[in-house]
């Protein structure tokens, strides 16, 4: 087994696998004990942990029969059984390391064996994903796997939060055993997933409480970080501000709106694309003073005219409708530029979200102050102990050492890569590059193979869309403005001969199964069936 795991795996990390390979082989030895116990017998091995905790043992200890033990469950709960190499990533993500594991290696299923092992500590495991979707869908459908060991999973989401129950009925096909919960019951459960947003939010809302009874979290003990590079390198100097009003009219940020268009880019302004900033120039200045009837701009009691003019200026010139942010139900909403997805509730700050709202008339909300902030870096360095997982974390590894003191170690594969990444193509220019997209998308859904069609943008997407469209090719487009029916988009992109034009927010924790899954969709396999046939039938 050794051998042929090293052979994957090379020799960098030699000594990583040689050291786990022993609790591996007792985890293997153990797998027929467990296998013979009862369901009840199953879930009183929780409380058999925890008694032998109480009394000096650690969770080293007690590691290859914990694993042992989430094994069985996931073998009887989801059909799912943990390979030695997903042993492995779980014992990496125990350790408080990075585990890099290849697409398709069940990330999903491997946190499940350190976090069901690091909730035996009574102190609350969270499991950070990047959206809240995946955060309710990974709470339901671990759910069972911890339920079958007695250990409480709930989730937390934008504006609620929910409790994993097997005796409640909810109704919603896919989440039937979510039950509604306080936000403070969702914390005392052992495992609570939510995005980083949802648990960094809480820890400042609960830092501006005076009153013990109006906290929500427990203290941060071990957090599990999905998609670990995203959360931890590319975001992480962004902040998370709690606000409040400031005093300026809706008015000003409106009239604002209107003089900035008189203004001729590089005659009266310049911008700079690669750090979102304007400039006014002497010309600009002095077109702005008549416009605004004022004498000297740049004087003291101005500045705040001046910080709000280059707000409007950018507003129109470097923040873009339906790639920076979009408009829905008359309201500016910021799109996230790493996942593609809508962030309702986040603002732009210092008056730029307002100046926005007036670059596209809808209502204007009070500008707000600053009442408390913390980077994402900052948040997670407060956990007692932090692991993540993700496919691309070597590259960074020198990164996450130097800031979070933390390893990469890279999972071997189960099986050998048989992915084809192919080469480059480059094209004489855009027209050219997508009309070959399209005429490729269309050949292979001919041949009845999925197809995901991967845009950096959503006018990109929508573009694509009109497209094929034109060309009579059935797709569906997977972006901000659809994130409602995600779970139903992505269930059926891998069904054969289905089209999915997507943004960057399918790119991240998404499963699509080949040949589609039947246990969620929002169309009969009849209706696609009769939608197939005719583009077929007319040459489409």
């Amino acid at each position: 087994m050794f051998k042929s795991i090293t052979k994957m795996f090379g020799s960098s990390d030699e000594k990583v696998i040689k050291k786990m390979q022993p609790d591996v082989d007792e985890v293997n030895e153990l797998e027929p004990e467990f296998q013979r116990l009862s369901d009840d017998e199953l879930r009183a091995v929780t409380v058999e942990f925890k008694r032998r905790i109480t009394e000096g043992e650690d969770l080293d200890d007690l590691l290859p029969e914990a694993f042992a033990a989430t094994r069985e469950a996931a073998t009887r709960a989801l059909g799912q059984r943990h390979y030695d190499v997903q042993l492995m990533g779980g014992m990496v993500l125990h350790e408080g390391k990075i585990a890099e594991m290849r697409t398709g290696e069940g990330k999903t299923l491997v946190s499940t064996l350190a976090a069901y092992l690091n909730s035996l500590a009574g102190e609350g495991v969270h499991l950070v994903t990047v959206n809240d979707y995946l955060a309710r869908r990974d709470a339901h459908w671990m759910g069972e796997v911890f339920e079958r060991l007695g250990v409480s999973v709930a989730t937390l989401q934008h504006d609620s939060a929910e409790f994993y129950d097997l005796s409640h009925d909810s109704g919603e096909r896919g989440f039937e055993h979510m039950r509604p919960c306080t936000r403070a019951d969702a914390y005392a459960a052992d495992i609570t997933y939510g995005t980083n947003n949802e648990f960094g939010f809480d820890y400042l809302r609960d830092n501006m409480s005076s009153a013990v009874e109006g906290r929500v979290q427990r203290p941060l003990a071990y957090a599990i970080v999905d998609e670990v590079d995203n959360i931890l390198i590319d975001e992480a100097r962004t902040p998370l501000i709690i606000s409040g009003p400031a005093d300026m009219s809706a008015r000003e940020y409106q009239r604002f709106s209107r003089v900035v268009p008189s203004l001729d880019m590089d005659v009266d302004y310049t911008i700079d694309e690669k750090h979102k900033s304007v400039a006014l120039t002497n010309d600009g200045i002095t077109k702005l003073e008549q416009l605004l009837n004022i004498t000297n701009l740049y004087g003291q009691e101005n500045f705040g005219v001046v910080h709000q003019l280059e707000n409007a200026l950018k507003a129109q010139t470097l923040f873009i409708r339906d790639k920076e942010y979009v408009v829905q139900e008359g309201q500016v909403i910021i799109v996230d530029e790493f996942t593609g997805r809508m962030m309702e509730g986040r603002r732009f700050s210092d008056g730029l979200h307002q100046a926005l709202e007036a670059k596209e008339s809808v209502k204007i909300q009070a500008e707000s102050i600053t009442y408390a902030t913390i980077t994402l870096q900052n948040y997670f360095r407060l956990y007692k102990k932090l692991s993540g997982m993700t496919g691309t974390a070597e590259t960074e590894a020198e990164e996450f050492f130097k800031i979070y003191k933390q390893e990469v170690v890279v999972v071997p594969t189960n099986q050998p890569m048989v992915r084809d990444d192919q080469s480059d193509l480059v094209y004489r220019d855009q027209k050219a590059k997508y009309n070959a997209v399209v005429e490729e998308i269309e050949e292979r859904h001919k041949q009845g193979q999925p197809v995901l069609v991967g845009t950096t943008d959503i006018d990109l997407s929508e573009m694509l869309s009109e497209m094929l469209k034109r060309r009579g090719v059935p797709h569906d487009v997977l972006n901000a403005k659809q994130h409602d029916r995600e779970a139903s988009i992505v269930a059926q992109a891998g069904k054969p001969g289905a089209v999915t034009v997507a943004t960057n927010m399918a790119g991240r924790g998404t499963d699509i199964v080949l040949g589609g899954n039947p246990d969620v969709g929002d169309q009969s396999p009849e209706e696609w069936q009769r939608e197939h046939d005719q583009v077929v039938a007319s040459g489409g």
